[in-house]
């Protein structure tokens, strides 16, 4: 069978993308995800997140080169391996980003991609079942609510941001970003709603729509300059005349595939002996990402998440109530509140986010801290500093090599030097400072900018935002056109995170799917209607 659609990736982008351009009955789509159906529990139940670091099978767990800021670090970088891809494993968290973001979207690839129009569909995804003002949608698939039971240290976190001279928010996708607040999540009844089940789970049954999963792609297929399928390990599907291949791996694995297809730079596929098909050299280049540094703190009581003998009881409380009810601590997405706010008064908006955690979180959950503490992330949100994702071998089952060039440029790290200072101050202050019995990290003993400069060095990672290294723009240079279609051939697109032009001011995954709503329509209102 020929397809008029191949999707190559099944996480936020592709789930969307699959609903809409089969909803014509007379389109045979075909949606490819290279790891298993989304099955496994732990997914599906909030706080079952903790420990999906830990299931490679359900994971890509890319590693960066060694970071040459952060003290030649390898980093980790967990992506969805899964149907839903990194919605289904991530914090849930839902955020637009600011205006801003997109008003500098549309100076760079035009207005499809500015505000106003981004906002509708926004509201048009969005289901809230909290928030019910201009601001919001209430018919969309996509159900966004209130935390069903947040800890008490997360209200406590919010109070301590006030008492911080931060303004309290009770929505950061409303009149304003800035401020602190609890957020809302991607949730219905107590479960993760990732984009496979808002999207794909409720049209598979449509007859004009294949998924194929565990099934890795291995290149696009070309005649001339047009694609015309794509290779796995053992076949190769077909398109159909005049259909298109989307590329909605993300912004590590859209880059890889473009490359191992001959689509990137010309020297650097040379050298991997890949023909080259097109140059093209920002192809895996303007990688940016939000850097982020913790404070860290042991507790005097047990309100906490913790791993203690003292919290089996509350295990097995939350146990019972999300299985009987959806309900209790297990629906907590365990980054329960957080905020914007601005490393300098004399910036125009927020450029720090600040996420919350009522538990110990070290080396992104992979190890396990004894006791009850508390975490608080901040990350700088406008990072200036660009790195890039290139080959490591011509081998497509191969990871390919990840240079975030993490405070490469100079502004960066005052910048979270700003945010680690303030962190600290919401520590600090009463609402907070009453639960504490010590800060863990960085420690009272660091006290100078040299001090914790050294330990933002030592200790920053990522909090898994990697975009934009298919950029697309209204310029020449561009990876993309504004509509995703990859410049030099024809029949290709990428549509996901990579696309985006500058770095989203909050969490990508909701404006990932925006990005794919907004080319569906397009390609829509191209296709003839039958």
């Amino acid at each position: 069978m020929s397809f008029d659609y191949i999707i190559v990736g099944a996480g936020s982008a592709g789930c969307v993308l699959a609903n809409r351009l089969s909803a014509n009955p007379a389109t045979r789509v075909c949606l490819i995800e290279a790891g298993p159906a989304d099955r496994n529990p732990m997914i599906h139940m909030p706080f079952g997140l903790a420990a999906l670091a830990h299931m490679r099978w359900l994971n890509w767990g890319h590693e960066t080169d060694a970071e040459a800021q952060l003290h030649h670090r390898r980093l980790f970088w967990p992506r969805g391996r899964v149907l839903g891809g990194s919605s289904s494993i991530n914090a849930m968290i839902y955020m637009r980003g600011h205006p801003q973001d997109y008003r500098d979207w549309a100076r760079l690839a035009g207005p499809d991609w500015d505000w106003p129009r981004v906002r509708a569909i926004f509201k048009d995804h969005e289901d809230n079942l909290a928030l019910r003002d201009d601001h919001h949608g209430q018919h969309g698939p996509l159900t966004v609510s209130d935390l069903a039971q947040p800890n008490p240290l997360s209200r406590a976190f919010v109070r301590a941001g006030v008492e911080s001279r931060l303004a309290e928010n009770p929505d950061f996708n409303g009149t304003s970003q800035e401020g602190v607040g609890l957020y809302q999540v991607t949730q219905r009844g107590g479960r993760r709603l990732s984009s496979a089940q808002a999207f794909l789970v409720p049209v598979l049954d449509r007859p004009n729509l294949t998924l194929i999963t565990k099934a890795q792609v291995h290149r696009v297929a070309f005649e001339g300059r047009r694609a015309t399928g794509v290779q796995l390990r053992d076949q190769t599907l077909p398109l159909a005349q005049g259909g298109e291949v989307i590329l909605s791996g993300g912004a590590i694995n859209s880059p890889q595939l473009l490359m191992l297809s001959g689509i990137g730079p010309g020297a650097h596929l040379q050298a991997m002996d890949i023909p080259v098909l097109h140059d093209a050299p920002e192809v895996g280049a303007n990688l940016a990402d939000h850097l982020d540094i913790t404070v860290q703190a042991a507790l005097k009581g047990r309100e906490a998440i913790g791993i203690a003998p003292g919290f089996l009881p509350r295990a097995l409380r939350a146990t019972w109530a999300y299985l009987l009810r959806g309900q209790g601590e297990f629906t907590s997405n365990v980054a329960e509140a957080g905020g914007f706010a601005r490393s300098d008064p004399s910036r125009e908006r927020p450029n720090l986010q600040f996420h919350f955690i009522p538990a110990y979180l070290h080396d992104h959950g992979r190890r396990l801290s004894l006791g009850y503490g508390l975490t608080l992330h901040v990350c700088d949100l406008l990072p200036k500093s660009r790195g890039r994702i290139s080959l490591a071998t011509p081998d497509p089952m191969a990871h390919p090599r990840i240079n975030a060039n993490y405070l490469a440029d100079p502004e960066d790290l005052p910048t979270l030097l700003a945010g680690l200072k303030l962190a600290r101050r919401i520590l600090n202050a009463p609402a907070l400072a009453c639960y504490v019995a010590t800060e863990t990290l960085p420690g009272a003993r660091l006290v100078s900018d040299a001090d914790l400069k050294a330990d933002i060095r030592t200790r920053a990672e990522t909090i898994y935002h990697p975009v934009g290294t298919c950029r697309m723009g209204l310029d020449a240079g561009s990876v993309t056109d504004p509509e995703g279609r990859v410049r030099g051939t024809e029949g290709l697109r990428v549509v996901d995170a990579s696309l985006m032009p500058q770095i989203i001011a909050g969490n990508t995954n909701a404006p990932t799917m925006m990005i794919a709503e907004t080319i569906a329509r397009r390609i829509l209102r191209q296709t003839p209607a039958t």
